[in-house]
């Protein structure tokens, strides 16, 4: 298959071991994090030539997480080394009726001090035919915003398909002095597909779009994104709806300029790890549309990843094509 790059910041995730508060115990499980390398991850997963593009300090920790990324099978020859530390972040998994919370640690890391001078798009994007990015880069500080913005005006340029996976952090973008709706909608501009939903769009465009009808509203939100955005195809989106930390509904949905795919809801029940399915929906409408897919399959095939990353601890969507069908097909038996 053709090259697809991704570009962000792998990090490193701690959690508690099972459903620990932080610290009660004095040990974490650490995992390799951030929404595009769990995209990368999962393409590759799924038998896709992926290469991801970022930055990492010299040392066992940044090494480390390249080399898991080498493992299951990302190109990695465009991480770079330098800077002097690792983006960290911290998960304390949710219970019953107390939610998950995340701690960021992540300020003055490698890629986020990467300056935007360090990324050679003439170089990185040779030989690429899609490319991938998420509103977290940009969120990271004016720096990375400018490195995001300069990376899709690359790849535009060169006619390369964009999709851009919304991914708003508050906790993010109000550590600096910045401007969220302007420098997204930069990004947004040049995509071709955006994984966002309704609120995404809001944010945007600063329209309300009510409290009618979910497909009704969401539809209406495509409509005025593609009205906003003439370069704008498609739009991927999920829609949860939360009982307990361990029972989600989760439904999906892609819009196009002329016309609509919906799942039905399923249920979620038995929930391992909720973090990293947003990257799930986004590599399994990828992997859907790359291969040959039309929409209803790429729906159903994000739908199909989203469900089955809950079953997973950790950030990354680590199953095969198999998992898919097998998942698709309702076999929930034992699996000789």
């Amino acid at each position: 298959m053709a090259k697809f790059l991704a570009f962000g910041e792998i990090m490193l995730r701690l959690s508690p071991p099972g459903r620990e508060l932080l610290l009660q115990t004095p040990k974490f499980d650490v995992w390799v994090a951030g929404a595009e390398a769990n995209v990368a991850t999962a393409l590759a997963r799924l038998g896709h030539d992926v290469g991801f593009a970022s930055m990492v300090p010299d040392n066992d920790l940044g090494r480390s997480a390249i080399a898991t990324l080498r493992g299951h099978g990302v190109d990695t020859a465009a991480i770079q080394l330098g800077g002097d530390r690792m983006g960290l972040y911290f998960v304390t998994s949710g219970a019953g009726m107390r939610a998950t919370e995340v701690i960021y640690d992540r300020a003055w890391s490698s890629f986020a001090q990467a300056p935007v001078a360090a990324w050679n798009w003439d170089a990185l994007l040779d030989g690429v035919d899609w490319f991938h990015l998420s509103g977290i880069t940009p969120a990271l500080g004016p720096v990375p915003a400018e490195s995001a913005i300069a990376a899709a005006r690359a790849a535009a340029a060169r006619g390369i398909p964009i999709s851009f996976d919304g991914n708003y952090r508050a906790k993010l973008w109000e550590r600096w002095d910045s401007d969220p709706r302007g420098i997204l909608t930069q990004l947004v501009e040049l995509a071709d597909l955006m994984f966002g939903n309704h609120r995404d769009i809001a944010l945007l465009l600063d329209t309300d779009f009510g409290e009618h009808d979910g497909e009704d509203r969401r539809r209406d939100a495509a409509e005025a994104a593609f009205a906003a955005f003439p370069k704008l195809k498609t739009i991927a989106s999920t829609a949860r709806h939360v009982e307990n930390v361990d029972l989600h509904r989760v439904s999906a949905r892609i819009d196009t300029r002329d016309g609509h795919a919906q799942t039905e809801e399923v249920v979620l029940a038995g929930i391992v790890d909720r973090i990293g399915g947003g990257d799930a929906f986004a590599s399994g409408v990828l992997h859907a549309l790359r291969s040959g897919g039309d929409i209803g399959a790429a729906a159903a095939t994000g739908l199909a990843l989203t469900a089955l990353k809950h079953s997973l601890p950790g950030d990354a969507s680590l199953f095969r094509q198999a998992d898919v069908d097998a998942y698709l097909a309702g076999g929930l038996d034992v699996r000789r």
